[in-house]
């Protein structure tokens, strides 16, 4: 398998002929509330999104793009407000918007993606969207990645490059997301550039099949938002072979765009609303991968679970009993459980253990729990992050 190279936000850059901006329309106060990414040319597009029945107006809209055109070349994005159950008032605040960048842009309408997050139920200022619209440019800036953030404490980012037959080849991706996380693909975007050439229908099977593994393995707090969206831009603009599965530089990419996928779902566990520590899950012998990836996401959603790690109290009751409440296949005599690399349980049995030299190591900023099923041969992980009192008082006053 060839070698990703990751690059740090430091050095985050767009792949060929890919630009953004950010600016501030003032929805809010001195910071970036409004941004576009945009493709020199239209760009084979792939997207999946929110399973919440009240899907927003410019969740909606994209889905629809993509799914009858399976191109876009740019997506117009803020924050503040999610232009959500707005009924036919959001859907005309969408239209225009839409109409906006295409008319600055000279493309068509049908290639402009929009996506929003914060308040539901906020009707858009307009007249502020279609202003910002006309500040925006073509630039390598990414400032973009800043004007999606609503309780977010910094931009989530990931950049690598592979080869694709010699020639270079760059994946660039970023997100949001603090709270309301639970996908089924929470109040959480991510969009994902690259300069492969692949066709949008080989791209929408990857990012489906992916996300199943990355993003709809992740909690901060067990509820799924009505904004929720991840669409990747493919614009082929590195000249390098059109990409198929039965490419020799297929792997290579599916990897290196699983690195992205996995990279930005565990930015956004780690940055949850309040949060100190990134919580990993790792389930091991499972009898099937959905099983596995059932237990490793019910852990570390649990409440009296994410509560625990925070305090670093080593109460693995909390985690016996959450894996009890699945449905998966186990013999309850058989579990095997650590935290930190610390083994607690053995063939469910309690071992003796340091409780103070354990309760320091889950005072670190990353806590690894690991379940062995000894019910098969199948594997899976999840992330969250502890529940701090912070959450509460975040959440407490969101609106106001």
């Amino acid at each position: 398998m060839q070698k990703i190279k990751t690059f740090t936000e430091q050095e985050f850059s767009w792949p060929h002929d890919f630009y953004s901006d950010g600016t501030n329309c003032g929805l809010r106060t001195g910071r970036p509330d409004l941004g576009w990414i945009y493709s020199k040319t239209p760009a084979h597009a792939a997207g999946v999104y929110t399973t919440n029945r009240f899907c927003a107006a410019p969740t909606k809209l994209t889905k629809q793009l993509i799914t009858q055109n399976q191109l876009l070349q740019c997506v117009l994005m803020n924050s503040v407000i999610a232009n959500s159950f707005t009924g036919a008032q959001g859907v005309a605040a969408v239209q225009a918007e839409q109409q906006a960048v295409a008319t600055k842009l000279g493309i068509a309408p049908e290639l402009v993606g929009v996506a929003s997050t914060g308040l539901i139920g906020a009707y858009l200022p307009l007249h502020k969207i279609t202003q910002g619209i006309t500040q925006l440019e073509l630039t390598k800036k990414t400032t973009v990645t800043r004007a999606v953030l609503t309780t977010d404490t910094h931009p989530k980012t990931c950049c690598v490059t592979i080869k694709i037959a010699g020639q270079p080849c760059t994946i660039t991706g970023f997100a949001k997301g603090s709270g309301m996380i639970h996908p089924k693909m929470a109040t959480m975007l991510a969009f994902i550039t690259t300069d492969a050439a692949i066709e949008a229908a080989t791209l929408q099977s990857l990012l489906s099949e992916l996300t199943t593994s990355t993003f709809n393995q992740i909690t901060v707090d067990g509820d799924t938002s009505t904004n929720d969206m991840v669409v990747t831009l493919a614009n082929g603009a590195s000249k390098t072979p059109l990409l198929t599965p039965t490419s020799p530089d297929f792997a290579n990419f599916k990897a290196a765009y699983h690195h992205v996928l996995k990279s930005l779902a565990q930015q956004i566990a780690a940055d949850g609303e309040g949060a100190t520590k990134l919580v990993e899950a790792n389930v091991a012998s499972a009898k099937t991968a959905a099983e596995a990836q059932a237990v490793a996401k019910a852990v570390v959603g649990s409440n009296l679970v994410k509560a625990a790690l925070f305090g670093a109290d080593p109460n693995w009751g909390r985690i016996i009993s959450t894996l009890g409440a699945t449905s998966a296949s186990f013999s309850p005599d058989k579990i095997d459980l650590s935290l930190n690399g610390h083994l607690l349980i053995q063939q469910s049995q309690p071992l003796s253990f340091d409780k103070e030299l354990v309760s320091q190591s889950l005072q670190k900023d990353k806590v690894y729990i690991n379940l062995e099923l000894h019910a098969g041969q199948a594997s899976g992980q999840a992330w969250g992050c502890d529940l701090t009192y912070d959450y509460v008082k975040i959440n407490a006053s969101y609106s106001s």
